[in-house]
Parts: structure tokens; C-alpha cells; sequence
């Protein structure tokens, strides 16, 4: 095991934002960008100049740990990683939902937490858990902080002192059983932290969310993530074969074996609680080894109905199995096409000549190469044998459903950019311009009337409201069954008194119709606070009750991370 990081060293977000401080979106080498922003939400980007927010002109209440807490925790943790400073008491309050990064750009400080302890081994968790029962406090576990659904933002009511447990110290590959292609993994270890050990001996662990490079594998465990290759590698709940979780009574362990667990499962209630019944510690995952080739292609359709022809029909084949497929609708074509750098290089004046020749044939056949074209992205990982057997049966698929294969060029780009688009909201607040996400999965005898459905619930509720919106919708994560759809909006708030009111009255009409339609009210962004209010609705009053009795029952005092998932 390598020297352990202390505090100050682990990755965390810049406290306004996210991630680095010396990463932004830049639109000035985007020249499409800037009017695709005034034409579809009405902002003028050159109209002012985005000022970075400072911490300092804002107060930040003081911390409330009382003395005799403080001692006992230094005693396990050390002085260095207990932190009580103000930066890093309003980093670990906020995560990354759009109510959270407005409240915390705007200094509302309501309520923080009161410090942040760094453990480095099981022992320390447990030694933390048992202070935070003796002491009656609130203790919040926390991974890289990307979650977008309240989920590590504390109660603004809660009187009790609040401890926010982050384990990035926690980050290392303890062992790889080659033979079973399973590896044991602390629960602090980042993205790419986790790929770099893996990928050194040959192996990955195939999950890539959107917050990879912000988030953990205990992150992933606690809120049922979903990674961008689950075509392939599953969720995160058939990734994760094992687990170790630190809970009142002791450590909770659950068997990486087939077949694992007798009666009701406890890895099951475990995946996805998001700290209520104890801090995750350690889990044992699937690895894979390292193809030798990856490619991601694209093509294009001329509209949504046909790329969902041809993603069904990629789903069911028997003979093709992606690495991931994705359907961006004709709405985040033109999004993306906005994105697209201005070329510098007589390649890259080459390639936009060839498009616009391509578009210009398309047109002549009929397609709207404005509003309605769409692209699609499918992975291909493999011998390169393999990989070019895929390819051939894809494009015939793809060609049955109408659509046109365009080339590795275009997917390498998208494969590069992935992880980028986190930036884009800090942006885009600087010009007072909410910009937020909503996902769901849905049936493919559904996926259509949903995605329709969910674009008249918005643009309803935005004119009522007297303001102007867009939204784009991609279809990712397929299933035999269904897919997940992921909505993105945005939309100019009037002020910030009515900001926030503006916004839940547009997520929450997005939100409703998932419901209502039978689909459910999140895919893979957990509950948190922000989809608690859809939580009978989705799982049912019985499985409601069922929840809260695991959840009363194992911390009877409220000490772990309270008011997530369901209200008391």
C-alpha cells in the first residue's frame, strides 16, 4: 500500500463549482456556440464579462463541533485531517445540483457543515461512527461530491453538530484475484485513480459516469451509479460483487460469489442508501481486461424515430454486443454542432468542407439537417477481428433503420470530450442561465411517448413562466427491455429571488411526467433530497414503508445522514 495522502492533498472540487479551479468552458474558439446561446435562450455572451466568484465576499457562519468532539476525533484522524476552515466546511456542503451551486455562488450558507474528518482505514471509520453515536451527531459520508440530487447536502434545520466524512485518503487497489477477475477496492478511490492501478496490470473496471474524474467507487456503490459503458459492464450493482460497510453494530460484508446472498439481499439494501445505514468502506468489483482495440463510430439518422429503430434493433441483436450505444435526439445535434471548434489546421478545414457537402446531400434527400437529424455513437471494444465484425453488422442495422454510417472521426472526438460537459453550468450562471439534467428509464414500447411527452411538460411550464427555454434529450444505457432517456435544459431565471422557484417549477414538471408515464423518476442519479418528492409515487406506499423500517431500524437516533432517500 502506498504512502497515504493527507487532507490537503485529495481532489476536490474548486467551492464554486465544478472541478478544478484552472478548468472552464471556453465558447471563444466555438464560433456556432455563442449565437446558438442568443437564439435559443436569449442571452448575449459578449454583453459582459463573467467575474469568478470569491469566497470572501460572502460570510460563512462558524463551525458549532464542540471542543471535547474535536479532541476525540484528533485522536483518531490526527490534527491535519480534521478540517473545520471555511473553504472546505462550504465545499463538503454543497454537492453539485443546480440548487446547490446557486446557493453556493450566492453565499447562502444556511447551514454547513461544522467539519470534515479524513480516516484512513476501516478501524478510523469505525472509531468516527462510534463518537458520532455517543455524541448524538450527524454524520454525513462523502465521496468526490458530484451527486446532483442533494444527497450530501445537510438538513438547513439540523441543530446537531455535523460531520462530514470524506474518504479520498481511502483510495487504493488492495488486491486483484486474476483467476475470478475480481478486484478489492477502498472505497475513496476516484475514477481515474481506480482505472490508472487497474489499467497498470491490464485490467479495467469498464464504469465511466459522466463525473468519472469527480466521483468514487463507494460514491458509485452508495447512490446506484451508472456508467456510459453499462452496455457492456452493467451498472454499478452488477459491478460491485462485494462490499465492506461500517454500521452501528459492527461491519456488514457481503460474499463476491454467484448466488451470494439467502433471502431478502442484504448487498442489495446496502447498493444505493447513500449513507443511511453506515459508511461504505471497501467494495469488491468485476474487472475486465484491457481490450486491444476501441472504437467508437458514429452515424446519423434523419430523426429521432429512426435512430430509435435502429438502437432497438441494436439492443435485441444476438450477434452485437457495444461497449455503449448512444441516440443524441435533433435538438442535442444541433447543441453538439454548436460545440465544434473552429478549425485550425488544413485537416481540420478539410473535414468541415466534407460535412457541409454531406449535409447539403442529405438535404437534397429530404432530411432536416436542423432540427431534426440525429447522431448516434455506438463503442465497439475487442480483438480487432471482432471489432470490424461488429462494425459491418452495425452499419447494416443501422442502414435498415434509415440511418448513415459517418465514421470513426466524429466518435473519437465525442470519446475525448466526454467527461467536459460538467463545465458547461458554471458557465452559463455567470449569465444568470440555469442549465440542468433530468434522466429516467423507460420501455421501448414507451421510450417515444416519453420523450415527447417530457418536451411538452417543459416548454408548457416555461410559457407560463414568460421565459424562453430549449431542451435536448440523449437515449443511452440500453437494456433488453428499455433504455434510459437523459434530458438537458436550460433557461434564463428573471431574478434571484424567483430563481429557484423557476427552476423547480421546470424540473418538477419533467419530473412528474417520468411518473405519470410509469417510467421511473431517475435512472441513475439516486434520491437524495431533490427526487424524494417522487419516491412513493415510484417505489409505492408499501415500499416506502418497507424503506423507512430499514432505515428506523438501523439508526433509531436519525445519526446517519438524515432526510435522503425518504422523510422520517
Amino acid at each position: 500500500m502506498s504512502d497515504r495522502l493527507s487532507a490537503s492533498e485529495v481532489k476536490r472540487h474548486k467551492w464554486w463549482g465544478w472541478g478544478l479551479d484552472d478548468v472552464t468552458f471556453r465558447y471563444d474558439n466555438k464560433p456556432a456556440f455563442a449565437p446558438f446561446a442568443r437564439n435559443k435562450v436569449g442571452v448575449d455572451l459578449d454583453s459582459k464579462q463573467p467575474v469568478e466568484p470569491q469566497l470572501s465576499d460572502h460570510e460563512v457562519p462558524a463551525g458549532r463541533l464542540p471542543a471535547q468532539v474535536r479532541a476525540l476525533l484528533v485522536d483518531v484522524v490526527g490534527e491535519e485531517n480534521l478540517r473545520e476552515d471555511d473553504e472546505y466546511r462550504v465545499v463538503h456542503s454543497f454537492g453539485r445540483s443546480l440548487p446547490d451551486l446557486f446557493r453556493v455562488r450566492n453565499g447562502r450558507f444556511e447551514r454547513l457543515v461544522d467539519a470534515v474528518v479524513y480516516p484512513d482505514s476501516e478501524e478510523d471509520v469505525a472509531a468516527i461512527l462510534r463518537i458520532v453515536l455517543e455524541k448524538d451527531l450527524v454524520l454525513i459520508p462523502y465521496g468526490g461530491g458530484s451527486c446532483i440530487s442533494g444527497s450530501v447536502t445537510p438538513d438547513v434545520d439540523e441543530q446537531r453538530p455535523i460531520l462530514t466524512m470524506n474518504l479520498g485518503r481511502m483510495r487504493e487497489v488492495l488486491e486483484i484475484d486474476d483467476t475470478a477477475g475480481l478486484a478489492r477496492v477502498e472505497a475513496g478511490a476516484y475514477g481515474p485513480d481506480l482505472e490508472e492501478q487497474l489499467n497498470a496490470l491490464g485490467w479495467t473496471v469498464g464504469h465511466f459516469p459522466d463525473s468519472f474524474t469527480y466521483s468514487t467507487v463507494g460514491g458509485w456503490a452508495a447512490t446506484r451509479s451508472s456508467g456510459m459503458q453499462s452496455d457492456k459492464y452493467g451498472d454499478i450493482e452488477d459491478i460491485v460483487r462485494g462490499l465492506r460497510m461500517v454500521h452501528p453494530d459492527g461491519v456488514a460484508v457481503t460474499k463476491p460469489i454467484p448466488g451470494r446472498d439467502s433471502g431478502p439481499s442484504v448487498h442489495e439494501m446496502i447498493l444505493g442508501s447513500e449513507g443511511r445505514l453506515g459508511v461504505i468502506t471497501e467494495v469488491t468489483v468485476q474487472v475486465h481486461r484491457v481490450a486491444p482495440v476501441r472504437q467508437v463510430i458514429a452515424y446519423m439518422y434523419p430523426d429521432w424515430e429512426h435512430g430509435i429503430r435502429g438502437m432497438h434493433a441494436i439492443a435485441r441483436s444476438t450477434d452485437v454486443t457495444p461497449t455503449f450505444t448512444r441516440l443524441s435526439d435533433g435538438p442535442e445535434t444541433e447543441f453538439s454542432l454548436s460545440m465544434v471548434k473552429e478549425p485550425s489546421s488544413t485537416k481540420g478545414r478539410v473535414a468541415a468542407k466534407v460535412q457541409d457537402g454531406l449535409f447539403a446531400y442529405l438535404r437534397s434527400k429530404g432530411w432536416d439537417t436542423t432540427n431534426e437529424m440525429s447522431i448516434s455513437y455506438v463503442c465497439f471494444e475487442g480483438s480487432k477481428e471482432s471489432v470490424e465484425q461488429q462494425k459491418s453488422m452495425v452499419k447494416k442495422l443501422v442502414k435498415s433503420a434509415g440511418g448513415i454510417t459517418l465514421g470513426a472521426g466524429p466518435g473519437a472526438i465525442y470519446d475525448q470530450k466526454k467527461f467536459d460537459t460538467p463545465y458547461l453550468r458554471d458557465f452559463l450562471l455567470n449569465y444568470q442561465v440555469f442549465g440542468d439534467v433530468c434522466d429516467t428509464g423507460a420501455t421501448w414500447s414507451s421510450i417515444n411517448e416519453v420523450h415527447a411527452r417530457v418536451y411538452d411538460a417543459f416548454y408548457a411550464v416555461q410559457e407560463e413562466q414568460g421565459l424562453p427555454g430549449f431542451m435536448f434529450c440523449h437515449m443511452s444505457h440500453s437494456y433488453h427491455a428499455g433504455a434510459c432517456l437523459y434530458f438537458t435544459f436550460a433557461f434564463p431565471y428573471s431574478s434571484d429571488e424567483q430563481a429557484l422557484e423557476q427552476y423547480h417549477a421546470a424540473k418538477n414538471a419533467v419530473q412528474q411526467t417520468f411518473v405519470d408515464l410509469g417510467s421511473t423518476v431517475s435512472h441513475h442519479h439516486a434520491v437524495g433530497t431533490e427526487h424524494q418528492p417522487w419516491i412513493t409515487e415510484d417505489i409505492g406506499e408499501v415500499g416506502v414503508r418497507m424503506v423507512r423500517g430499514l432505515l428506523a431500524d438501523n439508526d433509531p437516533g436519525r445519526n446517519l445522514n438524515p432526510g435522503k432517500i425518504t422523510t422520517p
